[in-house]
């Protein structure tokens, strides 16, 4: 119950949202605009704020009891001149034509039209008549009559030209416009027309008299060709009685002449069965005779044929089995020769293979120990870089502790150069003995120490950059040796000692 309620009540609305939407909806037909008022609107060509708008040729959406529709239709319209107008000569003329018109399509157009004639359509063409009677009686008072007659293009040109502003002002523009005539009460066109009136029924006149004396020619010429034609019938007749005399003694000698002509026709005819027997005889002993031999002739040619063809066919299948059997015996050594030569190539192919993978091993072999050989030389610089930092490092914030480890760790390679520089001494002589040993080995062992003196001056002198700590740090834990034998020659470390001939230390004391 509730749901057909429910159908019903939707119905309803779509039945009344369909009449509301007829009602409202309008749609202009080809020769008619709506004219749409009651709201403000805009449109194109148009200025704004008129109170309607204007729609052509499609629909639209009207509110009843807010807008008002009124139509205004573009049909053609047309209007009947007649204008009693003077001309620059004085004559009074009366001018009859006709104007087709209309409501223009763009929206200037039709807004002027509207605010003019949407009430009062029916009095277009009356207006119309009003604006052409004016401006006629205008251009008629410049023009002559004659100039009215010759060139009726150039009146209604003028016309047109010059009822074009008032018509746009109106919203109409001219389709035509016909002068069908001009009328003139006072005779003036017609006396106009006289002269040459006169002059045309005079050449008529002379036209009618050259007709006359022509046709006169003609009748006279006709007579003569009419005598001629008799004396040519009269000499014909003559020609075909002549004719006819000679056919009937023709047919007088016809008779004997049909006589002998149907004599030689039986003659012909026997000649033809004499023919036609003869021929008979020779198609008889053709099937008699002929026939049977060349059918008798054409068995042995085809038996001989056929035993032919046999011993061809027989020596053909032969050769063509000893082809197969040559060809077999090809295609079987060929299969053994080709299955070798596989085997050859795989066999090849695997040598190849195990060389190449041997080779491959080794390769990869020794790559991998340059490498490890390359990581160890690697990881030894990084260690003693990373040596050589901590070091500078630990030299730039305790130099005298650092310094005096290096020197007590290098004490015993100190020591060593220091006597390196008496290992090509074979035999030396002391002069002031115990004293002179003692200060020869002080000197040796100032030589290996000047190392720290030198880490010493570099730190007092420069800072505790970290190069300068590096540097001086290397100083001290140089190789000792090398250095001490580098900066201690003989000469100059011992300058007291006498190198000679090998003999005995001995004390002067």
């Amino acid at each position: 119950m509730f749901v057909g309620v429910v159908a019903g009540a939707c119905l309803a609305g779509i039945a009344f949202l369909i009449g509301l939407f007829k009602l409202m909806w309008r749609v202009a037909e080809p020769n008619e605009a709506l004219v749409i008022s009651g709201s403000t609107h805009k449109t194109e060509g148009l200025d704004e704020g008129m109170g309607f708008r204007i729609v052509t040729g499609r629909g639209t959406l009207v509110v009843p009891g807010v807008q008002a529709v009124r139509k205004l239709s573009l049909d053609l319209n047309e209007t009947q001149l007649s204008v009693e107008c003077v001309t620059q000569q004085g004559i009074p003329l009366k001018v009859r034509g006709v104007v087709i018109f209309k409501v223009g399509d763009d929206y200037v157009s039709i807004a002027n039209a509207a605010r003019r004639f949407l009430d009062q359509q029916k009095l277009m063409p009356e207006r119309v008549h009003i604006v052409f009677a004016g401006h006629l009686r205008s251009i008629v008072g410049g023009l002559t009559v004659e100039d009215m007659i010759r060139d009726r293009e150039k009146l209604t040109g003028q016309a047109r030209a010059a009822c074009n502003t008032e018509m746009e002002k109106l919203g109409l523009i001219v389709d035509s416009l016909q002068i069908h005539e001009i009328d003139d009460p006072t005779g003036y066109i017609k006396n106009l027309a006289a002269p040459h009136a006169a002059a045309v029924q005079r050449d008529a006149r002379i036209a009618q008299a050259e007709a006359n004396r022509l046709a006169t020619e003609a009748e006279q010429t006709a007579m003569a060709r009419m005598a001629e034609a008799t004396r040519d019938s009269e000499i014909l007749q003559a020609g075909y009685q002549a004719e006819r005399d000679k056919a009937a003694a023709t047919a007088r000698q016809a008779g004997p002449l049909s006589e002998a002509a149907a004599r030689q026709e039986v003659v012909v005819q026997e000649t033809r069965v004499a023919e036609l027997e003869a021929h008979r005889r020779e198609q008889q002993l053709q099937a008699d005779v002929r026939k049977p031999a060349d059918a008798m002739a054409y068995e042995k040619r085809t038996l001989a044929e056929a035993e032919r063809d046999a011993r061809i066919s027989a020596a053909q299948a032969k050769a063509r089995e000893t082809e197969l059997a040559a060809a077999a015996e090809a295609t079987r050594v060929k299969t053994a020769a080709a299955a070798e030569a596989e085997a050859t190539e795989a066999r090849g192919l695997a040598a190849a293979t195990a060389t190449r993978a041997t080779g491959e091993a080794e390769a990869a072999a020794a790559e991998a120990k340059g490498l490890a050989v390359a990581s160890a030389a690697r990881a030894k610089g990084l260690a003693e870089a990373e040596a050589i930092k901590a070091r500078a490092a630990a030299l730039a914030e305790n130099q005298e502790a650092v310094v005096a480890q290096q020197l007590a760790e290098n004490w015993p390679k100190i020591v060593e150069a220091g006597a390196s520089a008496f290992g090509n001494v074979d035999q030396m002589v002391l002069l002031n003995g115990a004293d002179g040993m003692a200060e020869l080995f002080a000197k040796a062992l100032t030589m290996g120490g000047a190392g720290l003196g030198l880490a010493r001056k570099l730190l007092a002198d420069g800072g505790t950059g970290p190069s300068q700590a590096a540097v001086a740090a290397a100083a001290v834990a140089g190789p000792a040796p090398a250095a001490a034998a580098a900066a201690a020659p003989v000469p100059e470390a011992l300058p007291d000692v006498v190198v000679s001939q090998p003999i005995p230390v001995a004390d002067e004391d």
